[in-house]
Order: C-alpha cells, then sequence, then structure tokens
C-alpha cells in the first residue's frame, strides 16, 4: 500500500506564522487545498493519505484557523485570507496548481485565481459556491448580515457552538455513522480558543462582500476556462445543487459530480470521490 508520508511544518508570511500539511513529490503536479468553516486542513488529512502517491497536495490552515498563528491586530477579511494565501504560494513556490475550493476555501480560491490566472492550471470545486442560485435561504439569512448592523453579530455567534459544528458535518448524510467525530470535535477545539471565535464572526460579517463578486468570478471562469471538476453534496443545508449546475453554464466542459451527502461531503464519500480527483489530476498532468 502507497501511504505517502506527510509533513507538519510553519512558514512566516508576513507576520502569519501559516500551518501547512505536505505530501507526494513536490516534482508532480500540485493540488492545493483549502479548507471550510469552521474547519482546517486536518480535514483533508483522509484525502492526502489517498492521492499523496499520485501527486503533491499542499495544505494550509487560514489565519484564525486550525494551528496557524495570526499577529494581534490581524484584520479577518476574506481579502486578507487571500493575502497570506497568496503570499504563502508565492513563500513556497506551488504556482502553476490545481485548486481545491471547498466552502471558505471558494472566496479565497476566487480571488487567488482573479490576481494570477496564470496559476491555476484546474479546479476542483467541492460545495464552493459561486452563484447566486446555490444560496439556500439559510445561507442567504447568514450572508445578509453586515459589521455595525444592530443584531448581526449575535446572530453569527449563534452557529460557533458544538451542535452547529456536528450538524455541518452529520447534517444530509445518509450514514452518519460513516462520519468520524474527530472532524466537529476538532473544529470546534479550535473555535473554542481565545480570539478564534471573534475572528470567526468578523469573517462572517464579511462573507457578503464574496456574494458581490460572484459576478467579477463567473466572468473569469467564462473567460479562461480551466479544465474542471465539480463535486457535491446534494444535502448541504447552505449550498444547493443549483450552485454546482451553474458551473457549467461557465464551463461546459466541467465534469460534474452530485452525491447524495452533506456539506462535508468527503466525509462519507471519500471512496467515490478520491478518484475522480486522481483521474482528474492525470488527465490534466502538464
Amino acid at each position: 500500500m502507497d501511504i505517502p508520508k506527510v509533513t507538519h511544518r510553519f512558514v512566516d508570511v508576513d507576520g502569519v506564522r501559516v500551518f501547512y500539511r505536505e505530501a507526494g513529490d513536490p516534482g508532480a503536479p500540485t493540488l492545493l487545498l483549502l479548507h471550510g468553516f469552521p474547519s482546517s486542513s486536518a480535514q483533508y488529512r483522509r484525502l492526502i493519505d489517498a492521492l499523496g502517491g499520485r501527486c503533491h497536495l499542499v495544505a494550509p490552515d487560514y489565519p484564525g484557523s486550525g494551528q496557524t498563528e495570526a499577529p494581534a491586530g490581524f484584520r479577518y477579511t476574506f481579502e486578507r485570507l487571500a493575502d497570506v494565501i497568496e503570499g504563502f504560494v508565492e513563500r513556497l513556490g506551488l504556482h502553476p496548481f490545481t485548486l481545491y475550493t471547498f466552502d471558505f476555501g471558494g472566496p479565497v480560491g476566487m480571488r487567488l485565481a482573479t490576481r494570477h490566472p496564470e496559476w491555476i492550471a484546474g479546479l476542483v470545486v467541492q460545495n464552493a459556491n459561486a452563484y447566486d442560485e446555490g444560496l439556500s435561504d439559510l445561507a442567504r439569512g447568514l450572508t445578509g448580515h453586515r459589521p455595525g448592523v444592530p443584531g448581526a453579530l449575535e446572530a453569527v455567534a449563534e452557529i460557533l457552538v458544538l451542535p452547529v459544528t456536528r450538524g455541518q458535518y452529520e447534517g444530509g448524510t445518509r450514514d452518519p455513522e460513516l462520519v468520524a467525530p474527530d472532524g466537529w470535535t476538532l473544529d470546534q477545539h479550535y473555535l473554542d480558543l481565545p480570539g478564534r471565535k471573534d475572528a470567526q464572526i468578523d469573517l462572517l460579517l464579511d462573507y457578503h462582500t464574496n456574494v458581490e463578486l460572484y459576478p467579477d468570478w463567473q466572468r473569469w471562469l467564462r473567460e479562461h476556462r480551466p479544465p474542471t471538476l465539480v463535486l457535491w453534496g446534494t444535502g448541504d443545508a447552505f449550498f444547493l445543487p443549483a450552485g454546482a449546475r451553474a458551473y457549467l453554464r461557465d464551463l461546459p466542459d466541467a465534469a460534474l459530480h452530485l452525491f447524495p451527502t452533506g456539506h462535508f461531503a468527503l466525509e462519507e464519500c471519500l471512496p467515490e470521490i478520491a478518484p475522480l480527483i486522481a483521474g482528474f489530476m492525470d488527465r490534466t498532468r502538464p
């Protein structure tokens, strides 16, 4: 069995101590794994084990997430997260790479793509929304909150508790027993660290800026037409399957696969998803 060695390192990016996991041959095509909310690069541990013998995988933690350490006064917006990941990519010399976007990784990754189209060799999109029709009523409610609006802070803070974190993993799945409890308990551990909930509240109140950029991202997809694999858990309470199908408007050659599972589709469907990603990386190999 070809199980890769996984290294766990820190690198300084403009004063942020970015933690990342890395596996596979650095000379092989790179897959940059951008994690979601409220998770960290830990969500990709099983995928890295599955694919590390086929390609070069790199998974960083954002400021405010996982093991990454941001300085006091860091401003938690999606623009700043993209700044840090942009610097991380440059610091490690990762480009070009195939970009794996999931949840928060969508807005971070699409900012990278629009800044540096030459970096993007391909896209793997997993429950990373970029279309208005992909927003559920729950998502519309959350993305409608703004900083300084009475009640907005309290509303987004309500989702930073263990029952909601667990629900994001188990909701929409066929068999919750296939979803290991380690994911949501680790996520909640990080959320409960000093200052982390404040960071996530700032990001949730900034999420409306992502929705405002949807037309720009769609234009970028139409103009650049990167090879794309779209993977989607259809039971996602936040991002609807219509958002997955919408990618085909701008990327008619994209491959689309829907799975009867929830938001964290890899938790239940890794055996089906990993071979699709491996095949995609082989087909798009330079």
